[in-house]
């Protein structure tokens, strides 16, 4: 069995059951206008795949907002203040940690807000995304109390709401293999993984799952698959890729 039909053959067991599989697509990493993100918004545009761009507040240019007040069907998320490792090693990288007082991290995370506001205006969602994926347990309660909705990380979620009313989305299949120098992950590695996510939201509450792009370090590979996984789902019925701003409203 090839790893196209095995997304193929779990799509089928979604319509079997009457359901449809949400997914969504979140690329990280977000600060400027550059080719490599027009690139990226050409497959949106031909895939028509909602797309969730991750913002780096503190380095967002002017020129970013523009390129984006134009297109349709991307939400802007709120990844972080200013992408920086408050970590010393061996530790792992990590922004929003305990290495700080907790109100020092929240006070950049309401500037970092402010700022998304001001540049994308209704664009922008009040959804953290931590960068490296990491945020120390202890905060999560307090994202709500300070005007955020939801939270995105990465890998199975331990529950949807943390916290009640706040809303947790994550994503699961990573295009790049961090560990191997950043290349693409490969495609047999990426659908089964695409496809072990998608078995086990069947199984259980139906957790969203989610795509993770990031177009400033993405490879042939990586570019390649992206576009062909997007236009497999969108066409493919019982998948179906969801709005960011769909989903963390539901």
């Amino acid at each position: 069995m090839t790893s196209w039909q095995a997304l193929a053959d779990e799509a089928a067991r979604w319509r079997d059951a009457g359901r449809i599989a949400d997914l969504w697509w979140r690329d990280d990493d977000a600060v400027d206008a550059s080719p490599a993100l027009d690139r990226l918004l050409a497959i949106r545009r031909d895939t028509d795949a909602p797309l969730a761009l991750a913002v780096v507040p503190a380095q967002a240019t002017a020129a970013l907002a523009q390129r984006l007040a134009v297109e349709p069907e991307v939400d802007v998320l709120q990844h972080g203040y200013a992408h920086a490792n408050h970590a010393a090693p061996p530790e792992k990288k990590v922004e929003l940690g305990l290495q700080r007082p907790a109100m020092i991290v929240l006070g950049e995370l309401g500037t970092g807000w402010l700022a998304l506001e001001r540049l994308f205006a209704a664009q922008a969602l009040p959804v953290m995304v931590p960068p490296w994926n990491r945020i120390a347990d202890i905060l999560v309660p307090t994202l709500p109390e300070i005007g955020y909705r939801g939270l995105s990380t990465f890998g199975p979620r331990r529950r949807p709401e943390p916290v009640r009313g706040f809303r947790q989305i994550n994503t699961h299949v990573d295009l790049i293999d961090w560990k191997a120098g950043g290349r693409f992950v490969g495609e047999a590695a990426a659908l089964a993984t695409l496809v072990e996510a998608l078995a086990r939201a069947r199984s259980g509450q139906g957790e969203p799952i989610g795509l993770l792009s990031h177009h400033l370090a993405m490879d042939g590979g990586a570019w390649d698959f992206l576009r062909s996984i997007l236009a497999t789902i969108t066409t493919t019925q019982g998948l179906r890729v969801r709005a960011a701003r769909a989903l963390f409203a539901s």
